[in-house]
């Protein structure tokens, strides 16, 4: 069976002006993304090249803190007291002892960190308090022979 072939080489000149509408569409879509609020609170942790901690054995309760001092436990703001009753009710749900996973801004005054340590090794189901930093970055690469 024979098909009838009638496709052609598209010899005709291209129109510019759908070409300019879709990227004047990425170029108003790229700008309003960056405009856009993105909800939470921006932490930057301290970087600490030294710091190798794999990682912890057991639970973990998290706590960050912001560089005005306010305490963030399970991604919403919360005092100090709540939060000492929010440790309290963590430590009686886990049967093994805790490790505090504490992030703290880079501008987040060493009183403020040093009050939250005290605070949680007054509970008497946390073993450990953590200071989170950013990971080592890469310095060398290994070449290949």
């Amino acid at each position: 069976m024979k098909f009838p072939r009638n496709a052609r080489i598209f010899r005709g000149q291209l129109d510019a002006a759908p070409f300019a509408a879709v990227f004047f569409l990425l170029v108003i879509f790229v700008l309003l993304t960056s405009l856009v609020y993105t909800p939470g609170v921006h932490i930057n942790l301290p970087a600490a090249p030294a710091a190798d901690i794999a990682g912890v054995a057991g639970p973990t309760v998290t706590v960050a803190v912001d560089k005005e001092g306010r305490y963030y436990y399970k991604n919403q703001i919360i005092s100090e007291a709540d939060l000492k009753r929010s440790l309290e009710a963590e430590v009686k749900k886990s049967s093994e002892p805790l490790t505090l996973v504490f992030l703290a801004d880079q501008g987040t005054a060493y009183g403020v960190c040093v009050h939250l340590a005290g605070l949680a090794r007054t509970l008497t189901g946390i073993k450990d308090v953590l200071w989170q930093t950013l990971p080592r970055p890469a310095t060398s690469f290994s070449k290949r022979p």
